[in-house]
C-alpha cells in the first residue's frame, strides 16, 4: 500500500499513463504544427475517412457541432475540406476531403503512426494494451 492507501501499483499504472499521455500529446502537437495545423483540425482530417455530416463529426470529436463550424471555416479556406450538400437531402452539410486535405491526412497519419510509447510495441502487444484499456475503460 502506498501513503494515500491505494495499492502501490494503481498508483505505478496512474503515473505511467499520465506519463504516456503528456508524451503523445506533445508528439502530435509538436507535429500537426510543423503541418501548420491545430490539433483539433488534424483530429478532424483524421476523422474524415469518407464524407460524413458535420453533426457527425462533431460525435467524432466529442464536441458541439458548433465548435466544429469554425474548425471546417478555417480547413476550408485551405482547401483542406469541402462542405456539400448530401445526396438525397441537402439540408444536411456534409464534410469531404479535398485532394490537397487527403494528402494532408495522409501526412496526419503519418504523425499517429509514430507515437512515442506505442509505435514500437509489436502487433500481439498493442492488441493485448488495447485489450485492457477496453476492460479498464468498459
Amino acid at each position: 500500500m502506498s501513503k494515500s492507501g491505494r495499492p502501490a501499483a494503481t498508483e505505478d499504472v496512474v503515473e505511467r499513463m499520465g506519463e504516456l499521455t503528456r508524451r503523445m500529446m506533445g508528439h502530435i502537437e509538436v507535429r500537426v504544427a510543423e503541418l501548420e495545423l491545430t490539433l483539433p483540425q488534424a483530429m478532424l482530417l483524421h476523422s474524415l475517412d469518407q464524407p460524413m455530416p458535420m453533426r457527425e463529426v462533431a460525435g467524432r470529436l466529442h464536441c458541439d457541432a458548433s465548435n466544429v463550424t469554425g474548425i471546417v471555416d478555417r480547413l476550408e479556406v485551405r482547401g483542406l475540406v469541402a462542405r456539400r450538400g448530401r445526396p438525397g437531402d441537402r439540408r444536411v452539410k456534409e464534410l469531404a476531403l479535398t485532394a490537397s486535405g487527403a494528402e494532408t491526412r495522409t501526412r496526419v497519419e503519418a504523425v499517429l503512426d509514430t507515437m512515442p510509447g506505442v509505435s514500437n510495441l509489436s502487433p500481439t502487444d498493442l492488441r493485448a494494451l488495447r485489450d485492457l484499456l477496453d476492460r479498464a475503460l468498459a
